[in-house]
């Protein structure tokens, strides 16, 4: 699809729930949880050995999820906790050659500061993605404008940009409506196909994949929003279908 749309690519690396907090759960210890993030990080070089011909630039792209529940915020830990808790990893990353480091699906400001402090001590860049509830508040009930503001304050602006991941446009869409400056901090947006709840999204025992023209249609409304817009892409129920519509909406040309 990028090829198609004369676009780059950001090639993420398989690794959200590669924080040691997660060894104990995942049933591994915490030396081979770093190693697979280490194998990520080969994994995606080799992808884009495969494409460089083609698709130019190809950004491989450091992962890191939450320490906790993407949905909850309730025990995130603080910024000084979340910085030493995710630096074994993102030290990893960064030795195994990633672009930049990429925090998704972060529920409160607190912890997004911690990896943005720990990924400038590794001499990378961080972009930090928030998601948001139906109300367009994060998890931990901070508007996306504070979470943006505060990060920025406590790190010296320290994130090349910002990005809301996990939620449907609608839930966000009004909150970027306003003409404030924390806007064009946003660069990236990856929505979700379902205009459910985190909550309900929990529980669902089917896929919801909504309606991917929409997801298209929507898109060109955000676009229109965000002035500084960079990346986009899909999150939970999108498929190539969403992100193709997307691409045809933003660039003009099919990109299946």
């Amino acid at each position: 699809m990028a090829e198609r749309a004369g676009t780059g690519y950001v090639l993420d690396t398989n690794t959200w729930r590669g924080c040691l907090s997660w060894a104990e759960r995942l049933g591994v210890s915490e030396e081979k949880l770093l190693g697979l993030t280490r194998d990520a990080v080969g994994f995606a070089h080799d992808i884009r050995a495969q494409w460089a011909t083609r698709v130019n630039p190809i950004v491989v792209n450091g992962v890191v999820g939450p320490a906790g529940d993407g949905y909850d915020a309730a025990h995130a830990p603080d910024a000084d906790r979340a910085e030493l808790m995710h630096a074994p990893q993102i030290r990893v990353l960064a030795e195994s050659g990633v672009d930049m480091i990429s925090a998704i699906t972060m529920t409160n400001s607190a912890e997004a500061m911690g990896i943005a402090r720990a990924v400038t001590n590794e001499g990378l860049s961080s972009v930090i993605s928030f998601t948001v509830e139906t109300d367009g508040r994060l998890p931990s009930g901070e508007t996306l404008a504070d979470a943006i503001r505060a990060t920025d304050a406590a790190t010296d602006r320290a994130p090349l940009y910002f990005m809301v991941n996990c939620a449907h446009p609608e839930h966000f869409q009004d909150v970027l409506a306003e003409d404030q400056d924390w806007r064009w901090r946003i660069g990236g947006v990856r929505a979700n196909a379902s205009r459910k709840s985190h909550a309900e999204l929990d529980q669902a025992t089917t896929l919801d994949d909504g309606n991917p023209q929409e997801f298209g249609e929507l898109h060109a409304t955000l676009a229109r929003l965000l002035p500084n817009l960079r990346v986009v892409g899909g999150c939970c129920g999108t498929d190539h279908r969403h992100v193709e519509c997307v691409s045809h909406r933003l660039h003009g040309k099919l990109a299946a």
